[in-house]
Parts: structure tokens; sequence; C-alpha cells
């Protein structure tokens, strides 16, 4: 079964979709609307706990690699190579499973998403008023990536201080994070053609700066 790109857009046409690289802000910026704006909102991974049940190692094999890996000792000593294609992979297969929670939590009013759906599938089930990319230096993505206080990430990184050789699996880790943040993608996003937001400054609190310049955008003010 396939459903055309304007049935899609039809359905999502009340969810607002934040995309870009790691630590430019797309997650605080989301939170930040859901509360200013009384929108949903669908943070990270938020399609998980379905694409975790549903997922078929035949049909979405990068999904699933988390069931199929031997460890997390595995994980982290993936190639940095095979980590930005896995990335990139599990993205695209989770756009249907994104597009389906999408609708169904939108039935219940405006939603904003961080997403990692492909810039082409965006192109084809949403607007330009409803998409944004945010944008952090290569740099600041790879370096303070694991500054961050959420679960995921110290579990990574426990992972990483309990290997044989702590140091060179992290510079593995992060070889990994700058093949997924290299200026190829950084390129690629920034031109989109969708309305976009750079970080340049990691101590500055421009939390409110970019919570406006999204609003408007998005045309949230009344």
């Amino acid at each position: 079964m396939h459903i055309e790109n304007n049935i899609l857009k039809h359905y999502l046409k009340d969810v607002y979709f934040i995309t870009g690289t790691a630590y430019a802000g797309k997650s605080t910026a989301a939170k930040l609307l859901a509360e200013r704006y009384g929108m949903i909102l669908c943070g990270e991974n938020y399609f998980l706990e379905v694409s975790d049940e549903v997922a078929d190692p035949a049909i979405q094999p990068d999904l699933c690699y988390r069931r199929t890996m031997k460890d997390w000792q595995e994980f982290v000593h993936r190639s940095p190579e095979e980590y930005e294609r896995w990335i990139y992979a599990s993205g695209r297969e989770a756009a249907g499973f994104e597009v389906a929670e999408l609708i169904r939590r939108s039935a219940g009013g405006r939603v904003i998403v961080d997403t990692n759906i492909p810039l082409d599938i965006l192109r084809e089930i949403s607007d330009y008023d409803h998409v944004a990319v945010m944008l952090s230096p290569q740099s600041m993505s790879v370096e303070r990536f694991f500054d961050r206080s959420d679960p995921e990430k110290r579990f990574l990184l426990d992972v990483i201080n309990e290997s044989e050789d702590p140091e060179k699996v992290m510079a593995n880790y992060r070889a990994g994070l700058a093949r997924i943040n290299s200026r190829e993608h950084y390129d690629e996003f920034a031109n989109s053609g969708f309305f976009t937001l750079v970080r340049e400054d990691s101590d500055a609190d421009t939390r409110d700066e970019v919570c406006r310049a999204l609003a408007k955008h998005f045309g949230l003010e009344e």
C-alpha cells in the first residue's frame, strides 16, 4: 500500500518539524515552543516505543540493530563509516513510524517534533512554513556531544568508559560523530531551502531569541 504525499501533507497540516545537526538546540527549542504555545511535544526518538515493538529486521534492519547486536561494546566499537551509514539509514527507516505517529498525535492539536525524517521526504510531506533547520558547527556537535545530561548520552559514556581502552574507543566514537556532522551533511541542511537558524555560540543563552524566531516562522503568534 502506498499513500500519496498530498494525503500525508493534509493529515500533517498541524505538525511542525525541527531538524538539523547535533547540539544545535533542537530539543530545547521544541520544548519551549510546546510550553509557550500549548503544542504537543514529540521529542527526540519519540517513536521508539512503537518501532521497538513493530520493526522487522527483514524490513527495517538498521532500526533493529540494537536488538541484533552482540552487546553495547559492539555498538561503540563500530567504524566511523558504519556509524554514519547506520544513523542516516535508521532515520530513513524510521520515517514511516514517525509519520504514522505524528498523524495519530496531531489529532489532539498542533505538534512540534524534533525529527530525523530525511530532507527529501520533508519536502514531499510538509511545507516551508512547517519546517525549520537548526545547525551548529561540527566542532560544537562533536566536542560537546557528551556535555548533556540526558540518559542516553550518559549511558553511552558509561559504556565507553567501561571498555578496555576508553580513550581509543572515545576517539573512534567522536570520529563517527564528526562524519555524521560533516561539512557535506551540514551543507545539505544549509542548502535545503528550508528556514535555517545557526548556533554560533554554545555559551550564550539564545533560547528566547530562537523561540521567537521559530514561532514567527511557524506562524504560531496569534
